[in-house]
């Protein structure tokens, strides 16, 4: 890794772990370890720094969430495949997931990087996904992104849940959250 790749690890290290507003960069230096100097670098205040790692975890849960996705498959088929995605994403990467749920919306995001899909454009093709379900009569007519929101929402919640050991993610209840969310954004 490099020392700006480090730099970013140990930032969403310490925001997990501490929070936002634990995180000095007293820590990061020692976390990362880097002098003082390093960071200035490659970022002018924690600000940036924190942007740069929201656009690094939305850039890989974005190909994340497109990976194996069929264009070609039924509707139904590419919705379970972006929903088990997402919930996959979440499993695997639990880190970038929390700091994107908890910081989408966060002021301390610019609004200009919280409007900018990532580069393989995975909202656009969920968000195009809800309008043909709708064209199609099958999905709910809402706003396409409350929906998308909805979608995730999900998600979100039962990974909440997972992070805790609330309950355990077996395959059939992958499924059955799956189908539940099918569920909630049909007609």
């Amino acid at each position: 890794m490099s020392k700006k790749q480090d730099i970013m690890a140990a930032t969403l290290d310490l925001i997990h772990e501490e929070g936002l507003q634990s995180v000095t960069f007293a820590k990061l230096f020692k976390r990362a370890s880097v002098g003082a100097g390093t960071i200035y670098n490659y970022f002018a205040n924690k600000e940036e720094l924190v942007n740069a790692v929201y656009r690094e975890a939305r850039k890989s849960m974005g190909e994340f969430l497109l990976t194996n996705y069929d264009p070609e498959a039924s509707l139904y088929e590419r919705f379970k495949r972006l929903q088990l995605n997402r919930l996959e994403f979440g499993i695997r990467h639990p880190k970038e997931f929390l700091f994107i749920d908890s910081f989408s919306f966060s002021p301390y995001i610019s609004p200009e990087l919280r409007d900018t899909g990532d580069p393989n454009a995975s909202s656009e093709v969920v968000l195009a996904l809800i309008v043909e379900g709708q064209k199609q009569g099958v999905v709910k007519e809402m706003d396409s992104h409350l929906c998308h929101q909805l979608m995730h929402g999900i998600i979100s919640s039962i990974l909440k849940g997972y992070y805790v050991q609330k309950y355990p993610l077996s395959e059939v209840q992958i499924q059955q959250v799956l189908e539940a969310s099918w569920k909630a954004v049909l007609v």
